[in-house]
């Protein structure tokens, strides 16, 4: 627990002491392919590129090329993100809404490096770029979180309503945004937008005290990642290994 403690924590101390604008890559993309994508353009970035209307014309036209290489088109996509100019972000902007499908998630990658590198030129103001395999809205990012029954034992029907409106009320008093909240036999799945300098552990621990109240019907220990949503297989494991453990997770 101290360790999963201070890992909230220092995630929420991070936010606090940051000055400056946050972008938010609202898109999902796996972090296997951010990671991808951020060393391809930190070698884009080295090389000096000067944009003129021919490479521009050029550019657009290849980017609607279905025969050509899907490596050529992650190339021109990071070239025209690291241009600074407006000329390119708009071109990404537009190539955003037709990508080829397996192109979609370099193309969002690339659409907010160059909005950021623009803002940062045109304003002065720093810039602050957090992504994660969930993605987020505006300033706020998006969490899923798994909690199990306390013992293993299924809700029932009155420990239902008291989730739905006690998550429900908590979450939007704390301007949080609920997209997702199913409630199984024996756990509770939330899929919800949160303000970045929100304390994550603090609304979570007094929802779960609030339900509490009626019953001591949610364990206290919950599962909290912003990486990718559970499925249910994964769920199942959970549920199977500590579900009977208050105190081990």
């Amino acid at each position: 627990m101290r360790g999963q403690e201070d890992v909230f924590k220092r995630f929420h101390e991070s936010f606090q002491n940051m000055d400056g604008r946050f972008h938010i890559l609202e898109h999902r993309v796996p972090v296997e392919q951010q990671m991808e994508y951020f060393r391809f353009s930190d070698r884009i970035r080295k090389a000096v590129y000067r944009l003129n209307d021919f490479d521009y014309q050029q550019y657009e036209v290849d980017l609607q090329d279905g025969s050509l290489s899907k490596e050529r088109k992650k190339r021109i996509l990071s070239i025209l993100a690291s241009s600074k100019q407006v000329r390119a972000y708009r071109l990404l902007e537009k190539y955003v809404q037709e990508s080829d499908p397996e192109l979609v998630n370099w193309a969002y990658m690339a659409l907010m490096e160059s909005r950021i590198t623009l803002e940062s030129e045109l304003s002065g103001e720093k810039q602050i770029y957090i992504s994660t395999g969930l993605g987020g809205r505006g300033e706020k990012l998006r969490f899923y979180v798994l909690i199990l029954s306390s013992l293993n034992v299924p809700f029932l029907d009155y420990q239902h309503e008291v989730i739905e409106k006690e998550f429900e009320y908590a979450l939007s008093k704390n301007d949080c945004e609920i997209e997702r909240l199913t409630i199984g036999g024996h756990y509770v799945e939330l899929v919800f937008l949160i303000p970045v300098r929100a304390d994550l552990k603090k609304i979570l621990e007094d929802i779960i005290r609030e339900c509490n109240l009626y019953g001591n019907f949610l364990s206290e220990i919950f599962t909290v990642t912003n990486v990718k949503e559970l499925s249910q297989a994964e769920v199942d494991h959970i549920v199977e290994k500590y579900g009977h453990d208050k105190t081990s997770r």
